[in-house]
């Protein structure tokens, strides 16, 4: 027996670093405190892999390559790839390490810039390695089946499919990293030209064998980059864009955008012209109504799932009051409205006014979708009333704005509105009291489940490059491959967010997610408790991720009282419900 809900049925069819960030996930003391970070961690990769550009018969053996159906590790490249861990550096290790745990102990402390400093090398362990371990670790291949490995998503812990998702790739590829650094050291290298790669690629498909080589080639020119050897990462950013193309699979077209951004990185940091396609305003797009938002919305289930659980939870909150107030900071379509809307309708317990203050910045999109609401209303016969919300800076935001009373039941809606503040820290802060100083009986927080906001070049594109690839392969499931809305996606969002996170810095780096853990502790600071989610609200997600094909594919977990939403056991959105003690 399904879980009581108002709303059964459903249908959508329809940092700036020299100011220092509010949010950053780095190892401190005392979490919310400032403490001082070890100036060694802010280095590059270090000597990932062995020294490409010593060793460069592997780049003049790729003709051969093309025309023979081999993998690259038969030309010597990725033979001779041991990581040097003692002697030759690694400022990666101790990168991965920290990042390995603040997985457990999120921290809120302002952002700091690393000065401008000449690289060290410097001798760490071989457990350094963490982060990709802990990637990699996930997947384990044996005799052709596959086994999802220290899932922390109990709902997704075996893959049906025979072919390999694109993060898996990513883990096969990692996990190479990783034994070749635990079993190799700078005196073998010698010997390394002509031995034959340790790990096999036995069980892999020839286009599973050859996407997991090409992602190492990626990671040896991030690598590059990492360790300022520009030269050596343009080189194997060469091979890469010879084996990879934004219309191949979802491999091939992650790496086609990861090595873009790499080489609009090495052209900044060499003092480059960087080559500048067009304007591409991803913030703003993100926040209108545009003909790419609307499909993601209908086609991906992710904002579906987080919409209609959180509306639910909203339902349940103002079940019986005569007047119900909803604060939306930073409102789209407005389309999740509607079903709320719906639900008070049909409820028992009479609705004096439903009331709806939405913010924005656009005063023609904020009014188009007062209009549409106002005239919803009436076809259903609920006491509605809009009231717009304009500032053209969220500092000058107020609680008087909004013409509270005091016999309303207020809930607010943070749907994707605080990771844009994340760079702004007076932003969020000032938005955060003016929520504080309202005391809504709840609020209602989607954000992106991600850890795109460390200061450490390593630590970004390992994030990123693994939460790119879930979307990536999810893309690939629910959209055409000669969808023109999903090259859209791919190239204008995926593509600009990548390049943001990967080849930028200071203020000019605006895309920072960071993940529920590290919300959690930046709310506990303005008295905020997490509430649980009602069975209700959970039947409400999962019916929304059966409504879509594929819909196995779609995780929906629980991380204490967080609800995730991911794709094929890898969250990607979270979505939390808190309240002020």
């Amino acid at each position: 027996m399904a879980p009581n809900t108002i709303f059964p049925e459903f249908n959508f069819g329809a940092v700036q670093d020299k100011h220092g960030s509010i949010i950053e996930e780095m190892e401190v003391d005392n979490i919310g405190g400032k403490q001082a970070v070890d100036a060694e961690n802010w280095g590059g990769f270090g000597s990932l892999c062995s020294d490409y550009g010593s060793y460069g018969n592997g780049f003049s053996d790729f003709s051969k390559y093309q025309q023979q159906p081999q993998l690259m590790s038969d030309y010597g490249v990725f033979d001779d790839m041991p990581l040097q861990f003692g002697a030759l550096s690694p400022p990666l290790q101790a990168c991965l390490e920290e990042i390995a745990k603040l997985e457990n102990i999120p921290t809120l402390v302002p952002h700091v810039e690393p000065p401008k400093k000449e690289l060290k090398r410097v001798s760490f362990s071989v457990p350094g390695l963490d982060l990709l371990n802990n990637y990699g670790s996930r997947f384990k291949r044996l005799n052709g089946e596959k086994i999802v490995e220290s899932n922390p998503y109990a709902a997704y812990t075996e893959v049906k499919d025979s072919k390999l998702s694109t993060e898996e790739i990513m883990r096969v590829a990692g996990a190479r990293f990783i034994r070749t650094a635990s079993q190799v050291s700078a005196s073998d290298l010698p010997s390394m030209l002509s031995h034959p790669f340790e790990l096999s690629f036995a069980g892999l498909s020839d286009e599973e064998s050859r996407d997991v080589e090409l992602v190492e080639f990626l990671l040896a020119s991030a690598e590059k980059v990492g360790y300022q050897q520009y030269e050596r990462a343009r080189k194997l950013l060469n091979l890469c864009e010879k084996l990879c193309s934004d219309r191949g699979n979802p491999v091939e077209r992650v790496v086609f955008y990861f090595c873009e951004a790499l080489r609009d990185k090495i052209d900044r940091e060499t003092g480059r012209p960087t080559q500048t396609k067009h304007s591409f305003d991803m913030v703003k797009a993100m926040l209108s109504l545009n003909e790419t938002s609307l499909a993601c919305h209908n086609k991906i289930p992710f904002c579906q799932i987080a919409q209609f659980a959180g509306i639910q939870a909203i339902v349940e909150k103002v079940a019986a009051a005569k007047k119900v107030h909803v604060i939306d900071l930073q409102i789209r379509s407005g389309v999740q409205w509607t079903v709320l809307m719906q639900a008070l309708a049909t409820r028992d317990f009479p609705l004096e006014l439903f009331k709806i203050s939405a913010v924005g910045t656009s005063k023609e999109e904020v009014q188009n979708t007062g209009k549409w609401l106002e005239s919803f209303a009436k076809t259903i016969n609920v006491p509605f009333s809009f009231t717009m919300v304009m500032v053209s800076d969220m500092l000058d935001l107020k609680e008087d704005m909004f013409e509270l009373d005091p016999e309303e039941t207020v809930a607010v809606y943070l749907h994707f509105v605080l990771r844009s503040m994340v760079p702004q820290p007076d932003r969020l802060e000032s938005v955060m009291r003016v929520i504080r100083n309202i005391r809504p009986s709840l609020t209602v927080v989607t954000e992106v489940e991600a850890n795109h906001n460390s200061p450490v070049f390593v630590t970004r594109f390992i994030e990123a490059l693994f939460f790119f690839s879930v979307y990536f392969d999810c893309v690939e499931t629910f959209m055409e491959q000669n969808d023109p809305i999903r090259k859209g996606l791919e190239s204008q969002y995926f593509g600009s967010g990548i390049k943001n996170i990967v080849a930028t810095e200071g203020e000019e780096r605006t895309v920072r997610h960071v993940k529920i853990d590290v919300w959690r502790a930046f709310f506990a600071r303005y008295g905020m408790e997490e509430m649980e989610f009602s069975s209700s609200s959970l039947y409400q997600a999962e019916l929304v991720s059966k409504n879509f094909p594929c819909g196995n594919s779609c995780t929906i977990t629980m991380d204490g009282k967080t609800l995730l939403a991911g794709w094929k056991g890898t969250a990607v959105q979270s979505l939390s419900l808190w309240k002020f003690v």
